[in-house]
């Protein structure tokens, strides 16, 4: 049985709808945030103390625009994925890392200092200085979407879709949304109407 470690609206939440979307068995824990200090025991099954934890019988991962495509590539085959012969091929594969490293990574800092640390240890400049790399970042997508674009890759939703939509989602959970272009905000709606969407919302809340 899958097993996914997991915190409500955490970067684990990619992996729990790309679940949903496969129709896949799974076994979730869902702990307070951040684990690693309210939460203990848990460093005993993942000692980074990070959030996701993913174990597939002896595969554990921790790296959350991963996980989808293992998923997708493990389980399938199935169009949440592209081939290697696709076109878009590298497209996707982008559009996973970017999710994160681009998208994802400059919004965890925002709300490291401006949520997690104790007010006196709170940097208001360091969180508007990633807020506008955010922002900076958020461009990207608006013009890889402008040209009528549906889904970011191959005219249909896939893992990346699931990746970048998270970086949406954390966006709106941080009060971010107010720089989504038309663009983007339509995009958001189309991914958070998605069923497998609604249903990893509820699973998570259970």
């Amino acid at each position: 049985m899958i097993q996914l470690y997991h915190c409500r609206d955490a970067r684990s939440f990619r992996a729990l709808w790309a679940l949903e979307e496969m129709g896949l068995a799974y076994t979730l824990h869902t702990m307070p945030f951040p684990p690693r200090f309210r939460v203990p025991e848990y460093l005993e099954a993942n000692p980074l103390g990070t959030i996701p934890l993913f174990v597939d019988g002896e595969t554990r991962m921790t790296e959350s625009s991963a996980i989808p495509h293992y998923l997708a590539t493990r389980y399938g085959p199935t169009p949440l994925a592209l081939a290697p012969e696709e076109p878009d091929y590298g497209l996707y594969l982008d559009w996973l890392l970017r999710s994160e490293a681009t998208l994802t990574f400059p919004q965890t800092i925002v709300l490291r200092y401006t949520r997690l640390e104790p007010e006196e240890r709170r940097l208001p400049q360091a969180a508007d200085d990633y807020t506008q790399w955010f922002f900076s970042r958020l461009k990207h997508l608006t013009r890889a979407l402008s040209d009528c674009r549906e889904w970011l890759c191959a005219g249909r939703f896939t893992m990346a879709d699931i990746c970048t939509a998270y970086a949406l989602l954390l966006a709106k959970d941080l009060g971010l949304d107010y720089k989504f272009s038309p663009e983007i905000a339509a995009y958001w709606e189309r991914c958070a109407a998605r069923p497998a969407f609604l249903a990893a919302k509820v699973a998570q809340a259970a």
